[in-house]
């Protein structure tokens, strides 16, 4: 009665309700027009009211017939319903001379496995239509979703088959419509209905991890069953149908440290107290597999890397109990003495630490800060160290974590303590003054060898080595100030001027006896007080006219005067004309009282043909004590002026000059004048020429051969361009290396002679004494490095040997004597002896 397609026929429906009692027909055969389900409510409905009336009856044949009927019925409900609903979308197929239409045909979803691995083509089901009498007469047509490509129908028999593989995760169903066709006038029997080939899935497709690989990070110390990451897996597969596509989640790798629930895949620790200073990183495989895990499932496989994350559970703590610096006294302020650091096995902000000074005797002399990139504590000096004061210092230093955790205070405190012992080195310091700056004060009018002031210097040292003084020169470049070298005293050593310098900043070295390279200085500011040594002066070079037409009284002149000292009430001047020119008829000068005068006529009528220039002395005395004067002549012109009193010309030349010369005959003549001095100048010039001698020859440069020396030479007592070490033979000289680069400083003396004194002793003590001089100075240059000593000694038996006058012709002196000195001077006696083979006359 059914085919594969479940359809069920209306006729059958018929012959199986017709086996029902009679007066159940009726309500059967309507289930053609309004269905199934009424008509079974009906069938159980007489049944029951059937077993009322027949009370205690046995049931008989009939009746056991009726009741399989009725149970077959039931049972094909399911498929029914299914029917109902393809014949709702059914179209409408209308036969001539009926009057409904009639549902001849029907099927329900076929179901097509997926990647179907035969050679055949797979049978998916079967139309079919009651009006095919299996003569052939039907044709039956597919069209719809892979209708031709992916699904074929035997036209004949209706049977439908798939050539190809299907996916299901490609596609999971296809829409298809069918009809029945009459072969001989193509037209439909039936109406066209649309189906559906749904795809069945199988477990081709393993679980998939589309997040992984994952990380992730946990704190260290964490309690068993922190979570630490999820992960995921999906599975193509249907998860409608079967077991398929439900996953079960397990660890490969990563026991016992790390567990994941088999249906979340939350993985969380296992294990307590996992220690990131022991190790820091786990790498974790997880497993996915579908079929709930059983046998013959499919899998897939992530990583998941797990850091721990760092917490404060290490304190910090010091290597050594105790450290030992060496620093020298020298070491200036805000220098760095050592480093320290407390070892701490976290990172981070966890490892940050503070240092701080906690006890000992160098709390004000030193400091501790941190090093932020290294953690380490840096000991500076906040104070200048002495040895001589205080030879070492210990330090009590704490260093503790910055961040602490309240849940590892457990383990201990977070903090160290360690001892630090600083030693203070002698170094060899130089002098220190008992004063940075020393102010002076002198007058200007103190002599040569007056005492300014005294300065001190001592050694720091144990050994307290004395000192020696002396004026760094580059700051007194003109000598105007020496200092004793034990006692410190400052005197002058030249007139001073206060108008030249007001002040004079000089720079005293102190040096050690014993260490000279050991140098102090010490800074003197000398002011220089002013006293009254210059005499008031006009302040400018006045240009005085008068004009011919000038009245009695008419002011020329206002003159003014400046002094160069500078008293401490300011200047007062007072002006008048000098004695000789008191009663003058000319001019005469009145004072302002506000150190200005005013210079005016006494009479009128100035004619510059009788005197063009007028010298008039003015005498000035300032308000000093004592007081000083001057007498400054004021130049006056007499000019010829326009009408309101401006020089027009102030020469008298027009006057002067003969009559008839006119300006062209003087410019004339002072052109022939010019001349002629031009022409001697060249007479001169060439005759000088021709009294040089040729000391070259044109052909021949002989430049190369020759040495000439502008150096007339003194004789023995001249040293300037000879080392008399040659001359003389300095055996006991206190020190073989004499110091030649500085000339010293000496007033030279008379030349008397010291026959009784050796020349040996006196050049030995010259330059002992020099040699003193210069090792004092720090700034000179080494006194032996030039042959210079400028010093003749104290004479010569023979006197000067100079031969400046021996060009006088009328020289009467004899030097025949110097015959009798030896082959030495025998060129001299030769040259200016008058004995019968002198060259010269």
């Amino acid at each position: 009665l059914f085919s594969s397609g479940d359809i069920f026929q209306s006729t059958t429906l018929q012959i199986i309700i017709s086996g029902l009692p009679a007066d159940t027909l009726p309500e059967a055969r309507a289930t053609e027009t309004t269905g199934i389900v009424p008509a079974l409510v009906k069938v159980f409905s007489f049944t029951e009211e059937n077993k009322k009336k027949k009370k205690k009856m046995k049931l008989g044949k009939v009746e056991f017939c009726h009741f399989l009927q009725i149970l077959a019925l039931f049972l094909c409900l399911s498929g029914m319903n299914q029917a109902e609903l393809t014949r709702s979308r059914s179209k409408p197929y209308f036969q001539s001379g009926r009057t409904r239409t009639k549902r001849s045909w029907v099927w329900n979803q076929f179901f097509v496995l997926e990647e179907y691995m035969g050679t055949d083509p797979l049978y998916v089901g079967k139309l079919h239509s009651d009006v095919d009498k299996g003569d052939g007469s039907i044709k039956y047509i597919l069209s719809g979703e892979g209708a031709s490509s992916i699904f074929i129908i035997d036209e004949n028999t209706g049977d439908i088959h798939a050539t190809k593989r299907l996916d299901r995760e490609e596609q999971a169903y296809y829409t298809l419509r069918a009809q029945a066709l009459d072969r001989l006038t193509n037209k439909p029997v039936e109406p066209e209905s649309e189906f559906v080939i749904k795809i069945q899935d199988i477990n081709d497709n393993e679980p998939k991890f589309l997040d992984g690989p994952y990380t992730a990070g946990v704190p260290e110390m964490s309690p068993v069953g922190t979570s630490v990451v999820q992960v995921t897996a999906t599975d193509a597969d249907d998860p409608t149908y079967g077991n398929s596509a439900r996953v079960v989640y397990s660890i490969l790798q990563g026991q016992p440290y790390f567990s994941v629930e088999p249906k979340t895949g939350v993985i969380k620790t296992a294990l307590p107290n996992m220690d990131r200073e022991a190790k820091d990183q786990y790498l974790l495989v997880i497993q996915a597999k579908d079929m709930v895990g059983q046998n013959g499932g499919l899998s897939g496989t992530t990583s998941v890397t797990v850091t721990l994350t760092d917490v404060n559970d290490n304190p910090p703590r010091f290597p050594r109990r105790s450290y030992q610096y060496n620093v020298p006294e020298s070491l200036p302020v805000a220098s760095v003495v050592a480093r320290i650091k407390a070892a701490d096995a976290d990172v981070g902000p966890n490892a940050e630490m503070e240092y701080k000074i906690v006890d000992g005797d160098g709390l004000g002399v030193f400091k501790i800060s941190v090093d932020k990139d290294t953690q380490e504590g840096i000991i500076t000096i906040q104070k200048e160290l002495d040895f001589e004061a205080k030879t070492s210092y210990t330090l009590r230093i704490e260093a503790a974590n910055m961040h602490v955790d309240p849940r590892f205070l457990s383990l201990g405190p977070f903090s160290d303590m360690t001892t630090v012992k600083i030693i203070v080195e002698d170094v060899d310091e130089p002098p220190v003054f008992t004063s940075r700056l020393y102010s002076m004060v002198v007058s200007e009018a103190a002599k040569v060898g007056t005492i300014i002031g005294t300065v001190a210097a001592h050694d720091p040292d144990a050994s307290n080595s004395p000192v020696r003084y002396s004026i760094d020169r580059n700051t007194d470049l003109e000598r105007y100030f020496n200092i004793d070298a034990n006692s410190g005293v400052i005197t002058t050593a030249k007139s001073l001027d206060r108008e030249t310098n007001a002040v004079h900043n000089i720079t005293v070295l102190a040096m050690e006896s014993q260490n000279p390279a050991q140098i102090g200085r010490g800074y003197v500011a000398i002011t220089i007080l002013d006293i009254n040594d210059n005499a008031p002066e006009f302040a400018m070079e006045y240009e005085t006219t008068v004009c011919e037409n000038a009245q009695p009284g008419q002011v020329i002149q206002k003159i003014s005067a400046i002094d160069k000292d500078d008293p401490p009430n300011g200047h007062q001047f007072y002006f008048s004309l000098t004695a000789e020119a008191a009663n003058n008829h000319n001019f005469t000068l009145q004072d302002n009282k506000d150190n200005t005068a005013t210079v005016l006529t006494k009479r009128n009528g100035f004619r510059r043909q009788e005197q063009s220039v007028f010298y008039l002395p003015i005498f000035i005395v300032d308000s000093g004590s004592p007081s000083l004067s001057s007498t400054n002549t004021l130049t006056i012109r007499v000019c010829d002026c326009d009408a309101e009193g401006i020089a027009q010309t102030c020469n008298a030349e027009a006057y002067i000059l003969p009559a008839g010369l006119s300006t062209g005959a003087l410019i004339a003549i002072l052109a022939c004048v010019l001349t002629l001095l031009v022409l001697v100048l060249l007479i001169v010039t060439m005759r000088r020429r021709k009294k040089e001698p040729l000391i070259f020859d044109e052909e021949r440069d002989i430049r190369e051969n020759i040495v000439r020396y502008d150096d007339e030479g003194g004789g023995e007592e001249d040293t300037e361009a000879f080392d008399m070490a040659a001359l003389r033979n300095l055996n006991i000289m206190r020190d073989t290396k004499t110091r030649r680069d500085v000339t010293p400083e000496i007033q030279f003396l008379s030349r008397p002679t010291f026959k009784s004194i050796p020349d040996n002793v006196i050049f030995r003590e010259f330059i002992w004494e020099r040699l003193k001089e210069a090792d004092v100075d720090p700034c000179a240059p080494p006194y032996d490095s030039l042959q210079t000593y400028a010093f003749e000694g104290n004479g010569s038996v023979a006197e000067s040997l100079s031969s400046l006058d021996s060009i006088s012709s009328n020289s009467d002196q004899n030097y025949d004597y110097l015959s009798d000195w030896g082959p030495r001077f025998k060129r001299l006696a030769d040259m200016y002896g008058t004995g019968p083979d002198c060259l010269y006359s």
